[in-house]
């Protein structure tokens, strides 16, 4: 009985020292994702309608 009485506080206090480093690496990340994107030649983003448009030469 002992033996697991160990264990169970071996995992818990490894569980409470482990969440805080988790939590933090998942939010260190989070809403930096990034999107690259390259038009075709001929043409060049336009961030108002987020797709590529034709350059004109008028």
């Amino acid at each position: 009985m002992k033996i697991n009485r160990k264990i169970n506080t071996f995992v818990a206090a490894a569980v409470m020292v482990a969440a805080p480093g988790l939590a933090q690496a998942y939010e260190c990340n989070y809403g930096k994702e990034e999107l690259t994107m390259s038009c075709a030649p001929g043409t060049t983003f336009d961030a108002t309608t987020n797709s590529c448009v034709t350059i004109s030469t008028s």
